[in-house]
């Protein structure tokens, strides 16, 4: 039985390259400690809330002092999105 012909295949020829674009990354050196001062701003306020028996940091917002402290917090999460 006679053999079949052996096809040649084509060289390979890699795809042509893109050019890389350059990403300008701004300088977000300011997000680690902004975000850990909201941080611990938010967790002082809340302890200082609690230890005081509500007089301290503002007396007449009363129990919203966990509200603005908690803001302080969820402030530091917003801020740590900015983070790369």
């Amino acid at each position: 039985m006679p053999k079949s012909r052996i096809r040649k295949k084509a060289d390979f020829t890699p795809p042509a390259s893109k050019q890389a674009t350059n990403i300008k990354l701004t300088n977000r050196s300011w997000v680690a400690p902004v975000m850990l001062a909201l941080f611990l701003i938010g967790l002082a306020w809340i302890v200082l809330f609690y230890v005081t028996e509500g007089d301290l940091p503002i007396k007449s917002l009363g129990n919203w002092n966990i509200v603005a402290g908690f803001g302080f917090i969820a402030a530091g999460f917003g801020v740590s999105t900015q983070w790369k």
